[in-house]
């Protein structure tokens, strides 16, 4: 397992980390029912494999499932010494005392004392919505107070977008993370012919970076069935290689409900041979 420094952090994490979205949101890409007993115990399983083979990097959230994913985690890695993972949960924009009750029912649900990284669990955020968060008394105060208590290690944010919001976030220098959308489909995090992109902006400010929906989504594999119904090829691999090979992030995270699932892209993520230069890749001109 590949491991690296997270940002300006000063710890190390595996490369690939596992997201917990699969674990608690029902019919997320595919089927799923996040209640039923089978759908638990593989997720537990998966969640056992992936320590085993390595992975540090755990990332879940109350939102997933209304608490789902959060305890499925906690069952199994309440249990494991915290200082063997970096844990990472979430709290969707509300006030001050919002982010307090949040944490503590996340702390419960996961096991935990503290967790390594606690975010804001954002899609878009508005001009409003961003400054309500940095206004004096706003959410990102009440996370800085956890911080300072101990209850939580590092701060940060996610985001699907590459708005004014979002370079606002990285350009205040209050938080020490930023979970950003990047894959093969959707590169507006990292144009590296410019170069420009909120990805670039938050590694130049030291942040450590995390990438979600690193294989798509399973947006790159549909529109393949829909244009050439006959492929049963699997894109996933590369896909996953395409985001490892971005030199600026630091932890790719991947939905895994299974343990066949995990020894599967912990392979590939062993597989440097797979890694492709993205400039290269970039290039309009014949060299």
């Amino acid at each position: 397992m590949e491991y690296v420094q997270f940002g300006k952090t000063g710890v190390t994490v595996s490369r690939l980390g596992f997201g917990g979205a699969v674990a608690g949101a029902r019919n997320y890409i595919r089927p799923y029912d996040p209640d039923g007993g089978e759908s638990k115990v593989l997720i537990r399983e998966a969640l056992e494999t992936a320590l085993e083979l390595g992975l540090t990097y755990f990332d879940t959230a109350p939102a997933f499932g209304k608490g789902v994913s959060e305890s499925i985690f906690g069952e199994v890695l309440g249990g494991v010494d915290p200082k063997n993972t970096f844990l990472a949960t979430k709290c969707v924009p509300t006030d001050y005392d919002g982010v307090m009750r949040s944490l503590e029912g996340s702390l419960k649900r996961l096991r935990r004392d503290y967790v390594d990284l606690f975010q804001i669990h954002g899609g878009t955020y508005t001009a409003e919505r961003a400054r309500q968060i940095l206004a004096p008394g706003g959410m990102l105060e009440a996370m800085e107070k956890l911080k300072r208590e101990g209850t939580v290690r590092f701060i940060g944010f996610t985001s699907e977008d590459n708005n004014p919001a979002v370079f606002d976030f990285i350009e205040c220098r209050r938080f020490d993370a930023a979970q950003l959308c990047y894959n093969l489909f959707f590169q507006h995090g990292y144009e590296p012919n410019r170069p420009f992109g909120s990805l670039l902006a938050a590694e130049n400010r030291g942040l450590g970076l995390t990438a979600m929906r690193s294989a798509t989504s399973g947006a790159f594999q549909r529109w393949m069935r829909m244009i050439r119904p006959e492929d049963n090829f699997d894109y996933t691999p590369a896909l996953i290689q395409f985001a490892l090979s971005n030199p600026l992030l630091d932890v790719v995270l991947l939905g895994m409900r299974s343990p066949e699932r995990v020894r599967r892209n912990v392979a590939v993520a062993n597989d440097f041979a797979g890694r492709i230069d993205l400039k290269a890749l970039h290039r309009r001109t014949v060299q």
